[in-house]
């Protein structure tokens, strides 16, 4: 639904990262939240008052909630499409996750609320009745929350948003919850059953944890999360097919909202080919990561010695590094002469986060074999965690 009035309202709709195309998405979604969700909350709220339900009286309120969280969705990517200034130079995107994280804390106030009065229901029972125009409602608004979920769930996957991603799973959510409060309305009147308390705290219960897990998702780019496995390897490649590019390494990623990116990371080149000529192919590739990621992209050049003695050095450093764990690499491998003749191996070690030894013990290892190759080397040894 939203990704087809895109089609409609927003120009060139289908370049996704550019921040005005994100931008339209978002308000899009945001509009058209506001109007079911109001739309929803008058007839369930009806429904309510014709049933005497608890249970229906919360959902209708979930979707008031809902209907305020569109709100806070609508002015967020309103807000996060504003460009840099003296004060925010990285530009607003981050306004985005700020807008989900308070449409999560809304989703989790409105489940703790629905817990409470459905106790006070539980202790306090009171008959309900059910009717087709009732089942008719509560159908309708099962069919609606459908359409919104795949509306927001494909926006979300077009333009990678969070924000979006949690009103998806909100929408789900209201689905489940809608469908158990329309059995339980059902069970309570025909069996004579009052349950209408009991199903109240499941479907308060649900919704707190659909609000939990939305509050995650917009929590860790807040945090700062690393990039996917998939967008290094792309990078990486990108920099790779450049001629007279040796290895790519020490990638670093600043998200500052979606279609912000600063991007950081070392080039190796020959250390014998032009400086001016290497200069111009830094350039190349910076413009290059510019254009494809619509990033900030800043490289460092890493003159790396190529020479048969250098080679067979780097062979053994590999195959003593493999013998310790196949899962650990390294790369900046550099040999340094000082001036009294003084010879330091210097290289970065790549090791796992939560890995089971110490970086004393990598290093006392790696030293140990190094020396058994070379006595007169020195090893200057950083360790990387990725």
């Amino acid at each position: 639904m939203i990704c087809l009035l895109a089609k409609f309202f927003i120009r060139d709709f289908e370049k996704t990262n550019l921040p005005k195309v994100r931008q339209g998405y978002g308000i899009i979604s945001g509009a058209t939240g506001v109007a079911f969700n109001i739309l929803l909350f008058i007839t369930k709220l009806s429904a309510s008052i014709i049933s005497g339900s608890i249970s229906i009286l919360g959902d209708a309120l979930n979707n008031l909630s809902d209907a305020a969280s569109s709100i806070v969705t609508l002015i967020g990517f309103k807000l996060s499409g504003q460009a840099a200034d003296e004060e925010h130079p990285f530009g607003h995107g981050r306004i985005e996750y700020v807008a989900g994280l308070i449409v999560s804390l809304l989703i989790i106030i409105t489940g703790i609320e629905l817990i409470h009065s459905s106790f006070t229901k539980i202790l306090n029972p009171e008959s309900t009745t059910f009717t087709a125009v009732v089942g008719a409602i509560l159908v309708f608004s099962i069919i609606i929350k459908l359409i919104m979920f795949q509306g927001n769930l494909q926006a979300a996957k077009k333009i990678d948003s969070a924000a979006l991603r949690s009103t998806a799973i909100d929408s789900i959510s209201d689905v489940l919850t809608t469908s158990i409060v329309l059995i339980s309305s059902f069970i309570s009147f025909y069996f004579n059953l009052n349950i209408d308390g009991f199903m109240g705290v499941v479907v308060g219960l649900l919704i707190v944890r659909a609000g939990i897990n939305a509050a995650r998702d917009t929590i860790n780019p807040l945090l700062g999360e690393p990039p996917s496995k998939e967008l290094l390897e792309e990078i990486e490649n990108t920099v790779k097919n450049h001629d007279g590019v040796l290895g790519v390494h020490d990638i670093v990623i600043h998200n500052y909202g979606p279609s912000r990116i600063f991007m950081s990371l070392h080039v190796e080149v020959p250390s014998r080919q032009n400086l001016i000529t290497v200069h111009d192919l830094i350039d190349d590739i910076e413009n290059e990561l510019r254009q494809k990621y619509h990033c900030t992209a800043v490289i460092h050049m890493d003159p790396v010695v190529v020479n048969s003695s250098i080679a067979e050095l780097k062979r053994k450093i590999k195959h003593i590094l493999e013998e310790l764990d196949p899962k650990l690499t390294f790369h900046d491998f550099r040999m340094i002469h000082s001036e009294n003749q003084v010879k330091k191996l210097a290289f970065d070690v790549v090791v796992p986060y939560k890995y089971d030894l110490s970086e004393e013990q990598i290093l006392d290892y790696l030293r140990d074999h190094i020396r058994g190759i070379d006595p007169n080397l020195i090893c200057d040894i950083e360790i990387d965690y990725k």
